[in-house]
Formats: structure tokens, C-alpha cells, sequence
């Protein structure tokens, strides 16, 4: 059977026609909680984001000592079941690994710049309006109890993970999270305890 060619030219224009298939990695339309709940907006962009800078004490000869930020997919639980928890796959090829083995201590930051959030609203990415947090802690590997929902979440946000070269020697891991600053209003930074953190719903 030959369809005809009016047909033809609906079908190839079909896929453009259509949305595209939502990501599973976005929280869908971005809804700030009040900006006086601190704890809450952290929780908030912690959710929201897909990524971070990690921030680490550098083992490379040419930096070492100094602070060294690198970029990390990251998920703190699957769309719509936040943990607070900062997750990530990671690899003893990764530079910045090589200086959490060294020292694990490090500083993460996420901010609503990497959303569509602030773009929509005519902020700028340094803007105070713009939210961002910053969680400093340790990285450790995440033990077997906690590594079924960390895989969930890494998977579920990011898909491509899965197929990984498994030569890599990936690992499942986590922020431990000792300090947060939030910035979301004017007014400088505001801390939230790591209780007030986890207590709060994003």
C-alpha cells in the first residue's frame, strides 16, 4: 500500500510537530518555596539541580594545594522524592577524585542558573535573586544499605550512567553534609544547619 504523498509530508512533519519527550531529569515548572524559608530553598535547589561544582583540596602537581572545582552529575533522589543528599557516580579516574582520596573533604555548589528558573525570570546567574546554595562536607562511598535508592536516583535523572564503561571502576557516593550557605535574597549569605536542612521540605 502507498500512502499518498500529502501523507508522506504530514508524517516527516509529525515529529516536529510534537513536544519533545519530557526529561526525566527535570523537576518539572520550578515553584520557589517563600525565600524566608531558607532551609526549604535549599532543599529546593538542591532538588532542582541535575549537576553541581565540586569544589576540592588539588592533588595535581601543577595546583596542588589549592582549591580545584570540577563539575559532577548528581541527584539528590528521583523526581518528586528529594532526600537532601547529594549523590554521585564516580570514577578513581577522575581527577577530582584522585583528590578526595587524598582528602574528602570538599564544597559543593548548586545554583538555579542551571534551571530555566532564573533565565524565565530575567535574572542574572550572580544575581542574589538567582538562587544558589553551597554544601561543604566529606565524599564517601555510599554503603550497601544506601546504595539501592542512590542508584535510583543517579539512574532515573541520568539514564546515560548505565552504560558506562564498567573499566572505569564506578562507584556510588555522597555528599556528607556538615555546613550549608544559601543565597537567595539580598543581604549576604544565610546559614542553614544540616538539621534544618533534612527537617525541611522542598
Amino acid at each position: 500500500m502507498r500512502l499518498p504523498t500529502t501523507a508522506i509530508s504530514t508524517l516527516l512533519l509529525l515529529p516536529l510537530l510534537l513536544p519533545p519527550p519530557a526529561s526525566p531529569a527535570a523537576p518539572g515548572a520550578l515553584e520557589l518555596p517563600p525565600r524566608e524559608d531558607v532551609a526549604r530553598v535549599a532543599r529546593f535547589v538542591a532538588h532542582a539541580c541535575n549537576w553541581g561544582a565540586l569544589a576540592t583540596v588539588s592533588t595535581v602537581p601543577a595546583v596542588r594545594g589549592r582549591p580545584f572545582a570540577n563539575i559532577f552529575s548528581l541527584s539528590d533522589g528521583p523526581v518528586g522524592a528529594s532526600s537532601g543528599v547529594p549523590y554521585f557516580y564516580l570514577s578513581p579516574l577522575q581527577m577530582s577524585v584522585g583528590d578526595l582520596q587524598e582528602n574528602p573533604n570538599a564544597t559543593l555548589t548548586m545554583s538555579l542558573a542551571q534551571t530555566d528558573f532564573c533565565e524565565k525570570q530575567g535574572f542574572d546567574p550572580q544575581s542574589p535573586l538567582c538562587a544558589h546554595i553551597m554544601l561543604s562536607g566529606t565524599i564517601t562511598k555510599v554503603n550497601d544499605t544506601e546504595m539501592g535508592f542512590a542508584k535510583k536516583s543517579l539512574f532515573s535523572r541520568h539514564p546515560e550512567m548505565e552504560s558506562w564503561p564498567a573499566d572505569h571502576n564506578w562507584f556510588f557516593a555522597k555528599l556528607a553534609i556538615t555546613n550549608i550557605w544559601a543565597i537567595d535574597y539580598f543581604g549576604g549569605a544565610k546559614t542553614v544547619t544540616p538539621e534544618e536542612y533534612y527537617k525541611a521540605k522542598p
